[in-house]
């Protein structure tokens, strides 16, 4: 698509946008967000998973789910988190290549360029 020709967007999706993203800023909400990529997981495993209490998972995934990004499903006493929209499991994929390991921006096709370090610190504050 040509960056000239870009459709036009309402301000509706922009506050839309805006708030999906707002959602996933938080370390905690994307990490379940992408193990939630991987299928479906009960609070517990996702608590040990994240490495964080079940308390904090919970109201992490309660947030998910008012926010339409995380849906659930009870199984016996169980209740099973899972990311039904595949647009939100693209756009997180697409951020993660793009980071390599070590936290700095993944180089583009040109190795002889040394990595970027990001614009933000490790606690996701500017530079």
């Amino acid at each position: 698509m040509d960056d000239h020709h870009l459709p036009e967007i309402t301000e509706a999706q922009l506050h839309a946008a805006a708030a999906t993203f707002d959602m996933l800023s938080t370390p905690t909400r994307l990490h379940l967000v992408w193990l939630l990529a991987g299928g479906e997981y009960d609070v517990s495993t996702l608590s040990e998973l994240a490495q964080a209490n079940v308390p904090a998972i919970s109201q992490h995934l309660a947030k998910l789910r008012a926010a339409g990004l995380v849906a659930a499903r009870r199984e016996g006493r169980r209740q099973l988190y899972r990311v039904e929209d595949p647009h939100i499991l693209a756009v997180v994929a697409q951020m993660f290549s793009h980071i390599a390991p070590d936290g700095t921006l993944s180089t583009g096709p040109d190795a002889r360029r040394a990595p970027r370090a990001p614009r933000f610190n490790v606690a996701g504050q500017p530079a």
